[in-house]
């Protein structure tokens, strides 16, 4: 919390000491995306901040498919799967198999597909208001063949997919308190909606600017099995902008206070940080190109768990492309887990359409 003032403090001496003419290039600012990790998914996610400057009563509506691929492990799964012969569908005897293997197991093999409708109003130069509306689908997906062919090719390692036949869904938890096991995909439908407050400091474009944003994730019908934790989340979110030219640079850090989650039976009340840095480049007026870092604490902790695997930091990298056509935004990003391989998905991708009468300025 500290360091979340200290930045709070120095964004805002800067954003009110400079003022200057927009940009030349348009900047929207990170990429809209949320982590589609399982162990987590149902926890509030604050969507990073986007950077376009509109005049007060100005609205915009945004949707974002997200879809990631998830193939993760415990040490000592990885090794039983390696040293079965061919392919097979996981069935009792293998269950039983991983669930007899010494200390903690798990195996999480689903791919899942999130849409977010989201809608922004400004209120005034500083303020404005947003309510993100979202469904899920989980699935055996179709990516794994692509990313074992893609391992087979670059000689990564397989990580024991080539045991386990393909797009199907298996989630085997053996945790100190989770006893889970699916070998079909569980019913999607309605998470609950989040309502965000946004406070811009500067009032009209600038070099230099801080956002300041709340949201709370409100449970629309209790506890639903992989739709929600029946608790409400909030979640608090500090934003540095940069703007040069054809260059932006943004700096970010938020805490979710958060309960529960979709694969264990924890109900432990916990502040989740995140941070995210991130870079946009604008091609020409019509296209940008953005990267951004992603990390976040495990929401894991020894009461959990004592592997490692799951309590790692997660670190994620997004690239992503965008295009304006009039009064509309379209983007294309993929997400590439790093470092730590078994606590976020392996690949994930998104694409979003944002529909604005503050783009054709």
């Amino acid at each position: 919390m500290r360091a979340l003032f200290f930045f709070f403090l120095i964004g805002s001496a800067a954003a009110v000491a400079e003022d200057a003419a927009q940009p030349e290039y348009p900047k929207f600012g990170l990429l809209r995306e949320r982590d589609l990790t399982p162990f987590g998914f149902l926890r509030l996610d604050m969507r990073p901040a986007h950077a376009v400057w509109a005049p007060p009563g100005t609205w915009a509506v945004e949707v974002l498919l997200g879809y990631q691929n998830t193939w993760a492990m415990s040490p000592n799964v990885e090794e039983y799967l390696k040293s079965l012969p061919g392919r097979r569908r996981l069935g009792p005897a293998e269950v039983a198999a991983i669930r007899a293997l010494p200390g903690e197991a798990y195996l999480v093999d689903v791919e899942l597909g999130l849409l977010d409708v989201a809608l922004h109003r400004r209120l005034t130069e500083h303020w404005s208001v947003n309510a993100i509306f979202s469904a899920v689908n989980y699935s055996g997906g179709f990516m794994d063949g692509m990313i074992e062919n893609f391992h087979k090719t670059f000689g990564f390692d397989s990580y024991g997919r080539p045991a386990v036949e393909r797009n199907t869904v298996n989630v085997i938890l053996n945790l100190k308190n989770a006893q889970t096991f699916l070998n079909s995909a569980p019913d999607g439908g309605l998470l609950d909606p989040t309502f965000g407050l946004r406070y811009s400091v500067a009032a009209a474009p600038s070099p230099w600017n801080l956002v300041l944003e709340g949201a709370v994730k409100v449970p629309i019908d209790g506890q639903r099995d992989f739709l929600s934790t029946g608790h409400a989340d909030v979640g608090l979110q500090a934003t540095l902008q940069r703007f040069a030219g054809r260059h932006a640079a943004y700096l970010s850090a938020a805490a979710v206070h958060t309960k529960g989650s979709v694969l264990t039976s924890s109900a432990r009340t916990e502040i989740v940080p995140t941070y995210i840095l991130g870079y946009e480049y604008s091609v020409s007026e019509k296209s940008n190109i953005v990267a951004q870092y992603y990390i976040s604490p495990s929401v894991f902790t020894h009461d959990d768990t004592d592997l490692e695997g799951l309590l790692k930091t997660k670190y994620q990298i997004s690239i992503g492309v965008r295009y304006r056509v009039d009064a509309s935004v379209w983007t294309f990003a993929i997400t590439e887990n790093m470092r730590n391989y078994n606590n976020t998905p392996d690949i994930g991708f998104q694409i979003g359409w944002a529909y604005s009468p503050a783009f054709m300025r």
